[in-house]
């Protein structure tokens, strides 16, 4: 059998001789400096796709290239390190440290296991719909994902499940993408759906009610998303062990835990935090100095749960750099450049004219998704929205319903690079990152052949398109 071993460092050579291709021949009617961009972003995407080298490393090496290439202003470069999404990270990694060292998570999933053991199917039906309805009441992945991630793994240990079984793995991956994807399609709910707004709102004077945003994406890209999400999961990760225990078991399992002084000190600052994140619109503080003040408390010496000298194994830095340098990867497209070129060349892609609505739709829902591969999912309502306005009259679409497809493109995660949620949402599993592209891939390809199709025959119905 041939091995496949050669693919991935034969796809890396490619990248650079690519990218060396454009660093000695710049492109044409561009400056030197569009040309390196291009060069390094290549490199960038393609180390992150293949998982060739780490991603903290690869993300090194992208700091170190544009900076020996001068090829952005440093503090534009590094902006991501003072991004709430950053400190959202860090705050999570502790509050999931303080949940799963103090055993508040097996408390948590003692309780709900009897509702949803008894089944692998009941079991990760009921995580991911558990995680869509948390999307309601929390405007974020990290949070949700820091909340439920530790619940899973406990009750991935309850059940019986070792580390790298397919049990573990599927309560594992398919957390990590009902904590993320489903959201989409509630609008506070995740950071491109306010960036979209924020923008619209902001260049073209179009504003999106809550209900008219849900109506219009909830039922496609929330509710049929999150079923392939399971049917996905039992699909490529099945318990091949058989050990999910009973209702009675998990009964008996429960009355075993008490909850402890440090468990409900947890508990009740883990309460505290969500009602701050879920009443934000009122008090108008950030989730991330929210989810921030909560890790202080959480790491203060004695009254502390989790050791101050603890707080270096207990955050990933290696995943704040990574998300850092994929915000920094998204200012650099802007920067140079990248964004509006490619804006020219999807323009090329569209027909004119009404006749052609379908094909329209999908198109303008594949540019939100390739933008998504390059700009990361953050960066495609920066790019995109700008150049609505033309997007609008090559299709003959409206200017609201050409916004909203791109939702449609940055819910679809091709690789889980281009949503950092996704990455600590693994790492908080201690699941290997690469086994959740085994779900993203199909799920992308489900996505383009039945769930796009699906929402363009939605749109239709709801009036937005014809």
């Amino acid at each position: 059998m041939m091995s496949k071993l050669p693919i991935k460092p034969a796809i890396v050579l490619a990248s650079i001789l690519a990218a060396l291709l454009l660093v000695v021949f710049p492109v044409d009617g561009q400056p030197a400096n569009f040309s390196y961009s291009a060069a390094v972003v290549l490199i960038t995407l393609v180390g992150w796709s293949t998982g060739f080298l780490p991603p903290f490393l690869m993300a090194l090496i992208f700091f170190a290239l544009v900076m020996i290439f001068d090829l952005v202003d440093p503090a534009l470069l590094f902006s991501g390190f003072g991004s709430t999404a950053v400190w959202l990270i860090i705050s999570g990694f502790v509050i999931g440290a303080a949940i799963t060292t103090t055993g508040l998570g097996k408390k948590l999933a003692s309780f709900i296991a009897p509702h949803l053991t008894g089944s692998y199917f009941r079991l990760i039906f009921g995580l991911v719909f558990s995680s869509v309805l948390l999307g309601f009441v929390m405007p974020s992945s990290v949070g949700r994902a820091v909340v439920l991630i530790p619940i899973g793994m406990a009750l991935a240990d309850q059940v019986g499940f070792a580390k790298g079984s397919n049990g573990r793995i599927g309560i594992a991956t398919s957390l990590a993408l009902a904590c993320n994807m489903p959201s989409f399609a509630v609008l506070p709910a995740n950071i491109p759906n306010m960036i979209l707004a924020g923008a619209s709102e902001t260049l073209f004077d179009v504003t999106f009610s809550y209900t008219e945003y849900l109506l219009l994406h909830f039922p496609v890209l929330g509710i049929l998303k999150s079923l392939l999400i399971v049917a996905l999961t039992l699909k490529i990760f099945p318990d091949e062990t058989g050990s999910a225990p009973g209702p009675e078991q998990a009964e008996a399992e429960e009355q075993e835990i008490d909850m402890s002084g440090k468990q409900m000190q947890v508990a009740v600052i883990l309460a505290i935090t969500l009602l701050l994140w879920v009443t934000d619109t009122i008090h108008g503080v950030n989730p991330a100095w929210v989810g921030l003040a909560a890790a202080i408390i959480l790491l203060l010496p004695k009254w502390g749960v989790v050791a101050p000298k603890n707080f270096n194994s207990s955050v990933d830095f290696g995943t704040v750099v990574f998300v850092s340098s994929a915000l920094g990867l998204g200012a650099l497209v802007n920067e140079s450049g990248i964004g509006s070129r490619m804006g020219e060349l999807f323009t090329l892609m569209i027909p004119t004219g009404s006749d052609n609505d379908f094909f329209s739709f999908m198109v303008l829902s594949l540019i939100s998704t390739v933008t998504g591969l390059i700009a990361t999912i953050p960066g495609v309502p920066t790019v995109l929205t700008p150049m609505a306005a033309e997007l609008s009259a090559v299709t003959g679409f409206s200017l609201p319903a050409v916004l909203m497809t791109q939702v449609i493109g940055f819910s679809t995660v091709v690789f889980p690079y281009q949503v950092a949620p996704l990455i600590i949402a693994m790492q908080l599993s201690n699941e290997p990152l690469a086994k959740l592209v085994k779900l993203t891939l199909p799920l992308t390809a489900l996505t383009f052949l039945a769930l796009m199709p699906l929402d363009y025959l939605w749109w239709v119905r709801l009036g937005w398109i014809g």
